[in-house]
């Protein structure tokens, strides 16, 4: 078994994580929303920014996700009413635009006060300095190691957090349980291999007189969630790690577990022919209207399939294994932008504690399926027992965090080579060898550049 890195769950970390909650949860009285705040703060609702007679605008911005725009448009109506001074407004931009906005704006002065960001571009933002330390005594070390899972240490750099999560996601198998027993398959008993997903995958796929797709055993979607389940799933299944401890060097190629991973997620389309690219659009379409029989997603899409259909009979099941078992964990985390200062920095990290508070992460684990990023929220029974949420949970134990410096070009980087071996017919050692060497140097260039700070 190979050495468990800062980014990895084990089941020490678990063990030790069920005993701090029952701490926490035994010196909890009320809710976290109307907590008094740390001794000598004002109490929620009579923040130092709130209550005086100064009136204070905060921008907020996002990218532009239903579920995420629809809930947080409900949270600043209600912290608006906590905060009676302090006026929230909301900006969303498409996905492909977002960062684009930020680089453009934040360095001039301009844009958001806070701003939601992937983790994965957190490198990005602080080398850029786009963001500041978030605030201490609100959000120190102390505290945001005790109430958050280890993942929040990812949004760490020279000491000090950046960002904080309000929830958090993980992969799994979503798979339609109408179109397994059409298959002949028992629905209670998903695929737990790398193998009989393979198998299965094959008796579920339904294909014309023409040979053309009518349902994919399973979506394949390499520029979705497919570069995030090879990095931080089926490398660790296959035997061996993604990046050093120091974040400096990705370890794929070290053992021959990378290659494998690799041949095998190409190997679902090119030789199995269970699924191909753009079918239907893409992955969640396909899975959304029953042409994919299976999909590997994250639990983001659970608010998105309650609302967009709402009669798919389907069910969740942990990731097929190999060798071991591992998932991966990312997260949407909110920042304060590095120009706040004086009473608005003190407003920004109030709604910031709002966002992180126990309400909020539950009303998020409702309206948008992302799991609870605070320990003591996520770990309750309602969500560890739940048929969906739970399979997400349970793999918390065993889910690893990929390090991004770049995630777009990684995630580029990733599909190139993907479709040089499936277009293109490239080897897939030739196609790897250039993910490897193209990937590890945009390392070299990160680090290389920080050094000189």
């Amino acid at each position: 078994m190979h050495k468990h890195k800062v980014l990895r769950f084990n089941r020490r970390t678990a063990g030790a994580a069920a005993l701090s909650i029952a701490l926490l949860l035994a010196g909890c009285g009320g809710s976290e929303g109307s907590a008094p705040a740390a001794s000598g703060q004002p109490k929620a609702g009579e923040s130092a920014a709130a209550a005086g007679e100064e009136k204070i605008t905060l921008e907020y911005w996002q990218y532009q996700y239903p579920a995420k725009v629809e809930l947080i448009t409900k949270l600043i109506a209600d912290f608006e009413k906590l905060y009676p001074n302090i006026t929230v407004k909301q900006t969303n931009f498409p996905y492909d635009q977002y960062n684009e906005k930020v680089a453009t704006l934040v360095p001039a002065g301009k844009g958001p006060d806070i701003i939601n960001l992937y983790y994965g571009w957190l490198p990005k933002y602080v080398s850029s300095g786009y963001l500041q330390p978030l605030p201490e005594p609100v959000f120190s070390e102390e505290s945001v190691k005790k109430e958050f899972f280890p993942f929040v240490e990812t949004a760490k750099f020279n000491g000090k957090y950046y960002a904080i999560p309000t929830a958090v996601r993980t992969l799994a198998l979503f798979y339609n349980k109408d179109l397994f027993k059409k298959a002949g398959l028992d629905p209670s008993k998903p695929p737990a291999t790398w193998t009989e997903l393979v198998e299965t995958g094959k008796k579920l796929t339904e294909k014309d007189a023409k040979g053309q797709f009518v349902i994919e055993g399973i979506a394949w979607q390499p520029g979705a969630q497919l570069h995030h389940w090879y990095r931080d799933a089926l490398v660790y299944q296959a035997g061996g790690e993604d990046i050093s401890d120091d974040r400096r060097r990705i370890l794929w190629a070290e053992s021959p577990a990378g290659l494998e991973a690799f041949k095998y997620l190409i190997d679902l389309s090119l030789v199995h022919k269970i699924g191909t690219k753009d079918f239907y659009t893409d992955d969640i379409t396909a899975f959304k209207t029953g042409h994919a029989a299976m999909n590997i997603d994250g639990s983001f899409q659970l608010g998105g399939l309650k609302k967009d259909a709402p009669n798919l009979n389907y069910a969740i099941a942990p990731l097929p294994s190999y060798k071991e078992k591992a998932t991966q964990v990312s997260f949407w985390a909110n920042g304060i932008t590095k120009n706040v200062q004086g009473k608005k920095l003190e407003a920004a990290a109030e709604f910031l504690k709002f966002l992180t508070s126990r309400e909020v992460q539950e009303q998020w684990v409702e309206k948008v399926g992302e799991l609870p990023a605070k320990k003591e929220v996520a770990l309750q029974d309602k969500y560890t027992k739940d048929e969906k949420l739970g399979p997400f949970i349970g793999q918390l134990d065993y889910a690893n965090a990929h390090f991004f410096v770049d995630e777009k070009l990684e995630k580029d980087y990733f599909t190139e080579a993907v479709d040089e071996v499936v277009l293109n017919a490239v080897p897939y050692e030739k196609a790897y060898e250039e993910l490897v060497k193209k990937t590890q140097k945009l390392y070299d260039d990160y680090w290389a550049k920080q050094d000189k700070k």
